[in-house]
């Protein structure tokens, strides 16, 4: 069986977890969660970084910062993983969906101003794939309507807009350390403070509402219960497993990008055919995060997957448009039609895309789609 998703180890996970067992030093905010912390800012100039349990934590914690309350709006992408708007919902703001792109799943940055009401408190926008939505354009918008901007750069770390890093444009970010992601610890995530003014609650929220940060270094002495907040912190295991896929950041780059870019040449010639595949723009950077296809119906690509499952092949669709979601429609909300959205939600399905696939089993997968499309 050709998996979907197979996480790659670099080698040092076993060593660097044996330290922190040897160490005695188990929770969180240790010797690798600052190494972890220190290599985003120092890679990638983020302003302030905060590891966290996942990245549905990191997006929570945002929400907690920007003081999301019933009643506020936030205006995101139906076509997302349910933390996205999850987050958001939990702390009783309405969600107000956008409609994806024509070219690829990202929200249409056009379609956002016409969405903003008085009641509008942030802008949420998902870099689909590891590729940036539009940001000038997005970040126009907020600074115009004084909304805020979170980036759910969940699926694209070491990617790039005009040359900036994704989660250093929006006021907060988010990252995951999914078993599925470029980079891994089968579970984790960051939250990105790109505002200063956030930067001091941020580690109070972190730590369960209370001001222990500055009493380890010395700032306070004592601490207490200033806020709210939640245990958002991994643990030092976690973090040191994290630390060795991220010291192989570079390699493990490398062979995603090479296998996608495998893909995209054999399944080129589809596109006569009316499939769609991924869409780049040139303000847009590609970290071999995902290869999908976008069929022309959903029989089209119910038809491919059991082709490809019938060979073994593991092949996936996507997320289910949220705005179509039991919950959603338990709260009564009027959405407008996002086609696009349900198109991607109907025709979209990912190959199998991980850093030991060989381009044996790449030639394979493709043979497949190629002899099913004909």
């Amino acid at each position: 069986m050709i998996k979907f998703n197979v996480p790659y180890l670099t080698g040092n996970e076993s060593k660097y977890i044996s330290e922190v067992l040897q160490s005695r030093h188990l929770s969180g905010d240790g010797i690798f969660t600052k190494k972890c912390d220190s290599f985003f800012e120092n890679k990638w100039v983020f302003a302030k970084c905060l590891l966290t349990t996942s990245c549905t934590d990191a997006l929570e914690m945002a929400a907690l910062l920007l003081e999301v309350k019933p009643g506020d709006e936030v205006i995101m992408p139906s076509y997302t993983f349910v933390s996205t708007s999850n987050a958001f919902a939990l702390r009783g703001a309405k969600i107000i969906f956008a409609d994806s792109s024509k070219d690829n799943p990202n929200i249409d940055a056009a379609s956002i101003e016409a969405l903003i009401t008085p009641r509008t408190k942030a802008i949420v926008v998902v870099h689909y794939a590891g590729i940036a939505c539009d940001m000038d354009i997005i970040m126009e918008i907020a600074n115009k309507h004084k909304l805020f901007v979170v980036e759910d750069a969940a699926q694209a770390i070491d990617s790039y807009y005009k040359g900036k890093p994704l989660g250093s444009i929006g006021h907060l970010a988010a990252f995951s350390f999914h078993e599925t992601k470029n980079v891994q610890c089968g579970e984790g995530g960051m939250l990105i403070i790109n505002d200063t003014s956030f930067f001091k609650r941020a580690e109070i929220i972190r730590e369960k509402g209370t001001n222990r940060s500055a009493f380890f270094r010395g700032e306070i002495d004592k601490y207490g219960w200033v806020d709210i907040g939640s245990s958002f912190l991994p643990s030092e295991i976690l973090a040191a497993f994290l630390y060795a896929q991220l010291e192989s950041i570079e390699n493990t780059q490398k062979r995603r990008k090479e296998i996608w870019q495998q893909y995209y040449d054999a399944l080129k010639p589809l596109e006569k055919k009316g499939i769609q595949l991924p869409y780049i723009p040139n303000y847009a950077t590609n970290n071999g995060h995902m290869f999908y296809l976008v069929c022309n119906s959903l029989e089209e690509r119910t038809g491919l997957t059991k082709v490809l499952k019938d060979n073994e092949i593991h092949a996936v669709f996507h997320y289910q448009s949220l705005h179509k979601s039991v919950f959603i429609k338990e709260q009564n909300y009027q959405v407008n039609e996002l086609p696009y959205c349900e198109k991607y939600t109907d025709c979209l399905l990912r190959l199998p895309l991980y850093y030991e696939l060989s381009n044996e089993q790449i030639n394979f997968v493709s043979e497949q789609i190629i002899n099913f499309c004909n």
